[in-house]
């Protein structure tokens, strides 16, 4: 045509073809005949269609997290009818035999006795005996000679994974631990939840709800539950090609299975989430904190005794706080886990053992734990709320967690175990809203149930009162940091800093509280200090302050006294018992104590 001229124009078009994502290989297409489930077709009545029994079922269902609910109910309503045939060499067949009507459409055959026949011979032989010589004939029997053709299309493997709720929950020959389920429709309790990837909203989880609405007239599951996908830490999608892919196995290898479970339930796994070593480093270094918060939780509760468990009305109010502050734990925990947020459930219990615990209530007793006599109010009132807090963590990290706080529930109360492993009632005495240690347990944490709190314990005013006295800690802190910093102290404990408060109900809200509790020195123990004043006013001009702490300033001054040698405090009256010339009276009372509990015993 160019060369006679009768061609007008021509060009090259670049145009894309559709290419198989796993082979990388152009698509075939083929036109031919498929098998169709009808999406707006009746069932039982005029508007009972497959598509209206779906979108009711979505909708009585619950969707973590609940964006998966419209995307879901977008796909369904402009989804058309289903395909559930497809022409491959392998997979499970669309057992049924057909034949033309004189109108050029299909019959399909309704027999039982030959539908037994195929049924007993895939539970004997499998799906191949389908597709074995002489299976027309075979299953058909006495209808063989009549014009019945065997379909040989595969099922899609969509529809037969989404039929998996028919043989597990409601095949009690084969999987008998799942006999007698009863969902609430049923008139039971029991709940059924799906777990998979978001991309499931197109894939496994609505093949299962049309599968289960076409046949059963309702959803297969009660609760459904997304994740995102695992990208590595520059946030591209894993691939063997690219060489970014870490197996499970290695990370558990390299640091135990516990860490995988953390990094888990740390991410917010309702997105796609990130991981690789420098993640990881991260996830080992939270991890040995709270570790280490567990031990050294074990290492002084190893001589506490059942008698020495102080009532909740006779403790300090810093151990009631505390008590307090595992009662809101406890309403977040548990609702947390019942909406599947386990990295809020963790973020909670992580910032109270290394904040709260370690770093304010463990920092603040261990002076009492290590130094009062043995016979301390004080000091048996913090075992008293180690324990607590020590069974209501470990039990609470215990799904996350579960080697780890395996290791130490057993650790703990190993000779506790009750005979027959099951779950022990409340441990309280009548009199008591503190747990008996000698109660008999189960033979592991994983068969406690989450503790139950004791609703005396939630004291909001007294949670609003030591906030303050955080508040006030927290200038303090600055100011010796500041001393630290230059080297004129090495150690809080040098120091009896000057304390002005000019906010009269501030003022009146510590010295109350640490005056009822800790007399004159009140203060010093909380803010780990040889001594302090707290003195009404704006203090110096000079004075420490934080902007976010208005009416609080702080003067440092250097601690007088002798440096006691068991306590390492800096006080005036060391030397005071000539019995115990090197230590504060105090600590010469502990170790007199001590020295009589020994003289007695040997």
């Amino acid at each position: 045509m160019p060369d006679s001229g009768t061609l007008i124009a021509r060009g090259r078009l670049k145009h894309q073809y559709p290419h198989s994502w796993r082979s990388k290989k152009p698509v075939i297409f083929r036109n031919t005949p498929q098998w169709f489930i009808a999406m707006d077709k009746d069932i039982a009545g005029a508007g009972d269609t497959l598509r209206s029994r779906a979108l009711a079922a979505i909708r009585a269902t619950r969707w973590v997290p609940a964006t998966g609910e419209n995307r879901i109910i977008g796909m369904v309503e402009s989804r058309p009818d289903w395909v559930i045939s497809r022409q491959r060499a392998w997979g499970v067949p669309i057992t049924v035999f057909v034949r033309e009507k004189g109108d050029g459409s299909a019959e399909i055959l309704h027999d039982e006795q030959v539908n037994a026949r195929i049924a007993d011979a895939f539970e004997q032989e499998g799906a191949d005996a389908w597709y074995a010589e002489g299976a027309r004939e075979r299953f058909l029997g006495s209808r063989a000679n009549e014009d019945w053709q065997k379909v040989d299309d595969i099922l899609d493997v969509w529809f037969d994974s989404g039929s998996t709720h028919a043989f597990v929950l409601e095949d009690p020959k084969h999987f008998p631990g799942l006999a007698g389920i009863r969902r609430k429709h049923d008139g039971g309790s029991d709940i059924v939840m799906y777990l998979e990837g978001s991309d499931q909203h197109r894939g496994w989880f609505q093949s299962s709800l049309l599968e289960s609405c076409g046949t059963r007239g309702r959803a297969p599951f009660d609760i459904v539950v997304t994740h995102g996908f695992i990208l590595d830490e520059a946030g591209y999608k894993m691939s063997k090609s690219l060489g970014n892919v870490i197996a499970p196995q290695d990370v558990i290898k390299q640091s135990g299975a516990d860490i995988l479970r953390l990094w888990a339930c740390a991410t917010d796994y309702w997105d796609d989430q990130r991981i690789g070593p420098e993640i990881l480093k991260t996830t080992v270094d939270t991890y040995r904190k709270l570790r280490n918060t567990i031990r050294w939780m074990l290492g002084n509760l190893a001589h506490f005794r059942d008698e020495d468990r102080v009532a909740y009305a006779d403790m300090p109010g810093l151990e009631r706080y505390i008590l307090h502050r595992l009662s809101e734990l406890d309403e977040g925990v548990r609702k947390n886990y019942a909406e599947f947020d386990f990295k809020r459930i963790f973020a909670t219990l992580n910032h109270f053992m290394t904040v709260d615990l370690s770093a304010f209530y463990f920092d603040i007793r261990k002076d009492a734990l290590y130094c009062e006599p043995m016979s301390s109010v004080t000091r048996k009132a913090c075992l008293t709320v180690i324990e607590e807090v020590f069974r209501s963590t470990v039990i609470w990290l215990a799904p996350m967690l579960c080697f780890t706080a395996e290791e130490a529930y057993l650790s703990r109360y190993g000779g506790q175990m009750s005979d027959d492993g099951g779950q022990t009632t409340d441990d309280r005495s009548p009199t008591s809203d503190i747990r008996h240690l000698t109660s008999r347990r189960p033979m592991s944490v994983h068969l406690e149930s989450f503790p139950e709190i004791p609703p005396a314990w939630r004291d909001d005013t007294l949670a609003r009162v030591w906030g303050d006295i955080r508040r006030v800690r927290r200038v303090v802190t600055g100011a010796l940091e500041i001393e630290r910093a230059d080297k004129r102290i090495g150690s809080s404990l040098e120091a009896a800093p000057a304390i002005y408060i000019s906010d009269p109900a501030l003022l009146r809200t510590v010295a109350t509280e640490l005056a009822g509790e800790h007399g004159e020195i009140g203060m010093a123990e909380i803010a780990i200090t040889s001594g302090a004043t707290v003195t009404p006013g704006d203090g110096p001009a000079a004075a420490f302050r934080l902007d976010d702490v208005p009416g609080v300033a702080v003067e440092f001054r250097r601690a007088g006294g002798i440096k006691c040698a068991r306590s390492w405090r800096i006080q005036p009256d060391v030397g005071a018992d000539p019995d115990y010339p090197d230590v504060t009276p105090r600590d010469a009372r502990a170790l007199r104590e001590w020295d009589a509990a020994h003289a007695a015993a040997g």
